[in-house]
């Protein structure tokens, strides 16, 4: 590769006696080539070697971030371990080729508290070596305003393969995978982006966004890939689902293909005007999109589920979790069993929820319990189901009739093939009426009209 210093060696002595002339002091020139990168071979740090390079690599890196260019590490592999990153790293390789191996005792890559971190076109590899209590991930970055990791490779972490705190940026078009807990953890993000990712082969969680107290977050998951998360650490819900949100408001999660989540493709926890619209959700352990506990604000539209043992629950109004709309979302092959022994309304319904929601324009077919579950004892305000069609399910609609429930309107919605009724009401999960759609019953709170059955 022609670089600036062989270019500049062909000047030679005219260069010198100019800059003798002016008395002007020569600055040192460094190994750069034409697209303005430093080359790391130049500087001693090549493939193999073992780890006797990370100090050697530190040192380049300080040099390099401190002109404002970026170190190009050329195809190979890379030994490296407890790096500390300077403000304005910028680190790039070949993608798939150049590979940095974390050599263990320590971390491979910190930092915090600044303006600027770039990595692209890596392969950072932890070879699930041991990672200390310093850090969360593979990459953990703190207090970084601007982060940038593109088209890498992330895999064999022991912890998570990428940490951040309190950072804004984007992570796009990275495989990350092998991860023993989490593919990405950002906490106390802002102006993050999370996009067009492959994220796969995770112990206990792909894409999480949280917040450790409520409030605006505004990340936005778009465009990835998910698949076969697990949930080795167990619970109930905290860990295993594709995609978490906690805490962290005005998110958004579209266009997303998760499958095999050992619990939700998409569960957003007290998270507030989060949007979860164009994902396609497959195979999840348990309810394939929620949205729960302490939130208000929430749009689930034009999802697609396939196999979960609830669809999409919008729930917890007892703990707070209210508005929200739900439409034109197509649920269906569910099952009866989930990952745990439920003590509520238990697994095998479509679309479930409690408070102040619009449930309008949904398709289920084949949900096992009940196609749609309206409120939970007397946890139910401001429904409006309108629309629907629900299909192949022993009971279309399940309504609470607990006493002090609030109201609900449940009109012009098809329920086709529900042997044991259309619309019944419950006691929580005890039955106590005929199919409502047909029958007339007393039940102040319930608006039930125009309805078709078949």
């Amino acid at each position: 590769m022609v670089t600036r210093r062989l270019f500049l060696s062909g000047l030679g002595a005219a260069g010198l006696a100019t800059g003798a002339a002016a008395g002007s002091q020569r600055l040192p020139i460094l190994d750069v080539d034409l697209r303005g990168s430093i080359d790391a071979s130049a500087h001693g740090i090549r493939p193999g070697a073992g780890d006797r390079k990370s100090k050697a690599f530190a040192k380049l890196l300080k040099e390099a971030a401190e002109k404002n260019m970026p170190v190009f590490l050329p195809p190979g592999d890379y030994t490296i371990s407890n790096v500390t990153l300077p403000d304005n790293t910028r680190i790039t390789g070949v993608a798939g080729a150049t590979r940095i191996l974390y050599g263990g005792d320590g971390h491979l890559f910190a930092a915090d508290g600044l303006s600027r971190v770039e990595l692209a076109n890596l392969v950072i590899d932890g070879a699930n070596r041991w990672l200390d209590d310093t850090v969360e991930g593979l990459v953990h970055l703190s207090n970084v305003a601007q982060v940038t990791i593109e088209n890498c490779e992330i895999q064999g972490s022991s912890k998570t393969a990428v940490s951040l705190q309190r950072c804004g940026g984007r992570i796009e078009r990275n495989r990350l995978s092998g991860a023993a807990d989490y593919a990405l953890y950002a906490v106390e993000s802002h102006d993050l982006s999370v996009t067009g990712n492959h994220v796969f082969d995770c112990g206990n969680g792909g894409i999480l966004i949280h917040r450790w107290q409520k409030g605006r977050d505004g990340t936005i998951v778009s465009g990835n890939r998910i698949a076969r998360m697990g949930a080795t650490r167990g619970g109930t819900g905290e860990y295993g689902n594709g995609i978490n949100i906690f805490r962290a408001d005005d998110v958004m999660v579209t266009n997303n293909h998760v499958s095999g989540s050992a619990f939700s493709a998409i569960r957003s926890n007290a998270g507030s005007n989060v949007q979860i619209s164009g994902n396609t959700c497959l195979d999840s352990g348990e309810t394939a999109i929620y949205s729960e506990f302490g939130f208000e604000g929430a749009i689930v539209n034009g999802n697609l589920i396939d196999g979960a043992a609830n669809g999409i629950l919008i729930v917890n109004f007892n703990e707070g979790g209210r508005l929200a709309t739900v439409t034109g979302n197509v649920v269906r092959n569910l099952k009866l069993d989930g990952p745990y022994v439920h003590d509520g309304a238990g697994f095998g319904f479509g679309i479930a929820v409690e408070a102040d929601t619009v449930v309008s324009g949904n398709t289920i077919e084949n949900a096992p319990k009940w196609g749609l579950a309206l409120g939970w004892g007397p946890f139910m305000r401001g429904l409006v189901v309108s629309g629907n069609l629900v299909r192949q399910s022993p009971v279309g609609c399940a309504v609470t009739v607990v006493e002090e429930a609030g109201s609900a309107l449940i009109t012009g919605n098809i329920f086709e093939d529900t042997p044991d009724g259309a619309i019944a009401g419950y006691r929580w999960n005890e039955r106590t009426t005929g199919d409502l759609a047909t029958e007339s019953a007393d039940y102040a709170h319930l608006t039930i009209e125009r309805n078709r059955t078949g």
